[in-house]
């Protein structure tokens, strides 16, 4: 683990309660400038405010605020407000920006949002919108690995030792019978720690067997030669499970509900755009990454073309596999019995999701104490 992250997982915290850090993809742990659109603000300020802040990951899993800032749909509803936007390469960079102050909104997988409620007592944060499900597969070398039952004695990588994919990966192993140290990743199965900027060189040169990744970094392994043996889509009820979050601070929620109003709102009203237009939602995701202060590179077809159709984007924040997945990490032993009671404020997503005709999403009893 670098210096530079170690210190951020230092400051995100107060309390130590995972072994190892939770970060969302394992893509870095620092913030790259400001990408808005150029868009300008029109209108009048929501709640007086000169700006809001809102932070994202450059990958796939994050099409919502992607396309969104693109398409000008969020400087949209924010009127006079100036959008200021942040790009994250890891959980962890993006809970301490918020812990700040530094972010208002920012979209993070289930974990660091686990991880960051958690160390703080419950003080830190809400979740209060669902972004993406799926969007992640074990991709193995068909060459060494021809089936599930083929695992004993291989090495599989995850991002980060006790992000969502790590976790999702050991429980599997669990139910399956093989014995594996979470800490170290040593047993029957080799769980290597790996961050997916690097994971498919590895693949390519042999020194991993297989990984458990979510989108893009799996269509990458598979368009590089490997097979997708799992989705895992297949090990939850209906496909659903959440792999991003909207989430708050908990301070702006309270300040400025307005602007938290008008932020939920435009990512309903992208989610809904996206779903109604695949093939330039698609096209306007892969301009975004290709920007330099994003990814930098633009995916091929190959990649981008599964990467996008495996991943399902969704107002529900699927609150009911939040809870599932930290009882996962809970078993693995990288989790104490965490309370989310609280975790979730879903009331202003509600009143836009009644505002645009469709249904309330649940929080599964997680909901504001």
């Amino acid at each position: 683990m670098s210096a530079v992250r170690h210190r951020l997982l230092a400051a995100a915290v107060t309390v130590p309660v995972l072994i190892g850090a939770l970060g969302a993809c394992g893509y870095g742990s620092e913030a790259k400038k400001d990408t808005s659109a150029d868009v300008a603000p029109k209108g009048p300020k929501i709640d007086g405010l000169d700006q809001v802040r809102i932070g994202f990951f450059g990958n796939t899993t994050h099409a919502t605020p992607l396309v969104g800032v693109q398409n000008g749909l969020f400087q949209k509803e924010l009127g006079g407000t100036q959008l200021k936007t942040s790009v994250f390469n890891a959980g962890p960079a993006e809970i301490e920006a918020l812990n700040s102050g530094a972010l208002d909104i920012g979209w993070i997988g289930p974990s660091p949002a686990i991880n960051g409620y958690t160390k703080s007592h419950g003080k830190s944060l809400k979740i209060i919108s669902g972004s993406a499900s799926g969007g992640v597969s074990l991709v193995v070398n068909p060459k060494k690995i021809k089936s599930l039952s083929d695992l004993k004695g291989k090495t599989i990588a995850t991002p980060q030792l006790g992000n969502t994919q790590d976790v999702a990966l050991l429980n599997f192993l669990a139910e399956k019978g093989y014995k594996v140290d979470a800490t170290t990743g040593k047993g029957d199965v080799t769980v290597q720690r790996t961050d997916n900027k690097v994971t498919p060189t590895a693949f390519q040169q042999g020194s991993i067997d297989g990984a458990w990744v979510p989108e893009p970094t799996a269509s990458k392994l598979v368009a590089a030669g490997g097979k997708s043996l799992l989705d895992e889509k297949k090990l939850w009820k209906d496909g659903k499970f959440v792999i991003t979050n909207v989430i708050v601070s908990q301070r702006f929620l309270k300040e400025h509900p307005k602007a938290v109003e008008a932020v939920l709102r435009a990512s309903v009203r992208t989610n809904a755009w996206i779903r109604s237009h695949p093939d330039e939602a698609k096209k306007a995701l892969n301009d975004q990454l290709a920007d330099p202060q994003i990814a930098g590179k633009a995916l091929p077809a190959d990649v981008l073309d599964p990467a996008f159709k495996n991943i399902d984007i969704t107002d529900d924040p699927l609150a009911a596999t939040l809870q599932q997945e930290a009882d996962h990490a809970v078993k693995a032993g990288l989790l104490k019995s965490p309370d989310l009671k609280g975790i979730y404020d879903l009331t202003l997503l509600n009143k836009v999701l009644k505002s645009e005709g469709k249904q309330p999403a649940d929080d599964a009893g997680l909901g504001s104490k």
